[in-house]
């Protein structure tokens, strides 16, 4: 499976088969940053072009050399913006022979939807899940596989980060007003179509930038293995959130959890994730393993499992 993401380009070779969870097997990534190569027009530039054409050729020889039977392509939030979206998807297929699906925000959101389901089960009752990517935040509800609310905001760490907080610097509680008023109104705005559901039963959180302020705030290390249960509470976020906006890029890499390629993005995530609890009305978040590449195995497996009957 193939992640062209707005940060990263992921790919991670599968052992999944229908009835079974879908178990890694291998990861190769590169930092890519295609929200970084957008021009004032919108358009990704040559050079993220090209660095996304040599990606997938490389992941391509490496998904190969392991064996993979099948390879799925897809793109979200930076690809999907951009204004030669076609252009650079079609260069990649013509050089690598990869022919990439863009997933549209409400897909991206039904998906990570379904995986969050299968994780936790039917006892989980009505599910909110929120994911806050590079370019887009995802936030889904419902009590079936499908959820019955699916919507994507342009409010992406990679984004935020490149509108408000490009200098490497401390910031002030007045720094962050006009952030913080803009995000919750972006939110808002749709937030009546999860509250008239009613409250959730589990409220969910998927993606690095939730995974990485739910260590900040205490949460167990990656290294213990996805069954241990990991939060992130309200009340943590809080108590964190000024520290880490006073602090420089090179200082938050120093937190627990933090790579300092990805150091810059933090404080956008834990003011959108702030804004999020907020809005809705939650004491916190429990951080689900599972989220976007998992739905798109587990809806293929789907697929192939009604094809055999």
């Amino acid at each position: 499976m193939l992640d062209i993401g707005s940060n990263t380009g992921h790919l991670l070779v599968v052992d999944a088969h229908g009835g079974a969870a879908p178990l890694p097997a291998y990861s190769y990534k590169q930092r890519l940053r295609l929200g970084e190569h957008l021009d004032d027009d919108g358009a990704v530039s040559d050079e993220g072009r090209d660095a996304l054409v040599g990606f997938v050729a490389d992941a391509l020889e490496v998904a190969e050399t392991k064996g993979c039977e099948e390879m799925l392509a897809f793109a979200t939030s930076a690809v999907r913006d951009a204004t030669n979206c076609d252009e650079v998807l079609g260069a990649v297929r013509d050089r690598t022979d990869v022919t990439v699906e863009v997933l549209d925000g409400e897909d991206e959101a039904g998906l990570t939807f379904l995986a969050v389901r299968r994780w936790f089960g039917w006892s989980s009752g009505r599910l909110a899940v929120f994911d806050i990517g590079g370019g887009s935040l995802e936030v889904a509800a419902g009590a079936d596989e499908s959820p019955d609310v699916a919507w994507s905001l342009p409010l992406g760490v990679g984004r935020i980060t490149r509108r408000w907080f490009s200098e490497d610097q401390p910031r002030t509680e007045s720094d962050l007003r006009e952030v913080r008023r803009k995000l919750r109104a972006e939110i808002a705005r749709d937030a009546g179509s999860v509250l008239r559901g009613g409250t959730p039963d589990h409220a969910v959180a998927t993606s690095k930038t939730f995974r990485t302020l739910a260590r900040i705030c205490g949460a167990a290390p990656s290294a213990e293995g996805p069954l241990v249960r990991r939060t992130l509470a309200a009340s943590d976020l809080a108590n964190w959130l000024p520290k880490i906006a006073a602090m420089r890029w090179e200082e938050i890499a120093e937190l627990p959890g933090v790579s300092a390629s990805r150091s810059h993005q933090v404080l956008a995530g834990a003011l959108v994730a702030e804004a999020v609890l907020d809005i809705f009305g939650l004491d916190g978040l429990e951080v689900c393993p599972w989220a976007l590449r998992e739905g798109v195995i587990l809806e293929r497996l789907d697929q192939m499992s009604v094809r055999q009957r």
